[in-house]
């Protein structure tokens, strides 16, 4: 089953999406990559979708990955009295650490740490910033605010502190559960959620024990400014925009995202924008001019997957919501502005015999009548890094390691396939040609660019680069050796 794009797209399973024939039907409208959200449904309801996943995958004989998205800790209020009050704009109120039932002067805030960080004039946001507290004095128990924005306060609202790095773990006890029961299953990716610093991904990693890739999502402030080493920590970066417009001012977050994207363009690590990109599909079959807009503005900028949340997962359209966004990314990938905007932002530091070997392949490419690029990799770096090329011909991913194919296909413009090993390049040109045209990039008049490491199995060793016929008797008849 071939893509006709290059950018992938996440799909969250959810209520909506829960059986075999409704996700195997996400999967055939263009989903590459499953979400398994663990902010909703018990242990016993995220086995079964992944059990699904993994019996679509053998049924399509195509890999699937599936990214498990950590819950972080949930900073909540406690509750009222009467279950909820108005604030008005200018009021006083108190946040503290006293379990009475609230009123209108006053809640629980059951987190001590976020006191001992709260400084005066730092900012409080309840219920996803809908109101909006300033601290006036604190203590290591309390804190009294004025309400500078007001609206009707609940039971248990979310609470975000946008101005200060909280001393809080991005993985909570039930977080440390999660990851252990899904790394046991077998997911390919782990989303990690509150993100502050870069330590924060590496207790992650010691806890996954290479079960699964960390993939960071970028939702606060503090993630945004120590951005460049929680990159270096990651595997992967998710630009979760919803949170990140509650925490900053909404017009931050266009530039913080193409910012973000480019980074990890650089560093050839895969990049997901996400967060209310077909909103409106939840409850329609017709997105709106401008999250179509919002879509092909990350398809634009080189973001090597978008995602879509509630859309897939609880909406009435969940298929539509998949089928829509494909249909976009066919079309801005065949505008000629697209590959002008991806040719005119490639970059990157590029000092290695790896890096020269992946530009080299991409330049073939562009100049020659090439049908594919075909990279052995059995990591996935000499993989990643020809996606960080964003060759406009097919990138055709090899590898003898089931994880790292159903890993790869998070990756931008990546077809991949699972194969068995070699010990010899003249062995790996022909796996590439059989696979170029059992997979129907190339008929045996084409040509191929094959990239690999030698000698195989040895992690980040990409060396090697032949263009091949995709015919094997002329592999074995102008084989060097």
């Amino acid at each position: 089953m071939r893509r006709l794009r290059k950018i992938k797209i996440v799909a969250t399973l959810g209520p909506a999406s829960n059986d075999y024939e409704t996700i195997r039907a996400l999967f055939e409208a263009g989903a590459d990559v499953f979400r398994l959200n663990m902010s909703h449904g018990e242990h016993s309801d995220i086995a079964e979708r992944h059990r699904i996943i993994r019996k679509i995958e053998e049924d399509t004989g195509r890999p699937i990955a599936i990214l498990a998205d950590l819950q972080g800790p949930k900073l909540r209020v406690g509750t009222f009295a009467n279950g909820e009050e108005d604030l008005a704009e200018g009021q006083d109120f108190r946040l503290d650490l006293d379990e009475t039932p609230g009123d209108a002067s006053r809640v629980q805030l059951p987190h001590k740490e976020i006191f001992a960080a709260l400084e005066p004039g730092a900012s409080l946001l309840v219920n996803d910033g809908k109101i909006r507290l300033k601290v006036r004095a604190c203590g290591a128990d309390h804190a009294d605010c004025t309400v500078t924005v007001g609206g009707t306060i609940s039971n248990r609202k979310g609470v975000n502190v946008p101005d200060v790095e909280l001393p809080v773990a991005a993985l909570s006890e039930k977080d440390r559960k999660d990851l252990d029961f899904v790394c046991g299953l077998g997911v390919d990716w782990l989303a990690l959620s509150f993100v502050q610093r870069p330590r924060d991904v590496e207790e992650a990693r010691e806890l996954a024990r290479g079960r699964a890739a960390v993939l960071s999502k970028i939702e606060k402030p503090g993630a945004v400014k120590n951005f460049d080493a929680i990159l270096a920590a990651s595997d992967g970066i998710m630009v979760a925009r919803g949170d990140l417009g509650v925490e900053l001012p909404v017009q931050n977050v266009p530039p913080i995202q193409k910012r973000l994207v480019r980074k990890c363009r650089a560093a050839a690590k895969p990049v997901i924008v996400a967060t209310q990109m077909l909103e409106s599909m939840i409850e329609s079959p017709m997105p709106t001019r401008a999250e179509v807009s919002d879509v092909a503005a990350a398809i634009y900028e080189g973001a090597d997957a978008v995602m879509l949340s509630a859309e897939s997962a609880a909406g009435s359209y969940p298929v539509e919501a998949v089928e829509t966004m494909n249909n976009v990314a066919i079309e801005v990938e065949s505008d000629p502005t697209y590959r002008d905007v991806i040719n005119a932002s490639r970059g990157g530091d590029k000092q290695t015999v790896a890096d020269a070997i992946v530009s080299a392949a991409r330049e073939i490419a562009e100049t020659t009548d090439i049908s594919a690029i075909c990279c052995f990799s059995q990591s996935g770096t000499t993989a990643t890094l020809v996606a960080r090329e964003r060759p406009h011909v097919p990138i055709i991913a090899l590898t003898s390691m089931v994880n790292t194919a159903r890993r790869l296909c998070l990756s931008w413009g990546m077809h991949c396939v699972h194969t068995g090993e070699v010990s010899r390049f003249k062995e790996a040109v022909i796996n590439a040609a059989r696979a170029a045209r059992s997979e129907g990039f190339a008929d045996a008049t084409d040509q191929i660019v094959v990239t690999a490491g030698v000698p195989f199995g040895q992690s980040g060793t990409t060396n090697i680069l032949r263009v091949a016929p995709c015919e094997e008797r002329l592999i074995y008849a102008t084989d060097p050796g």
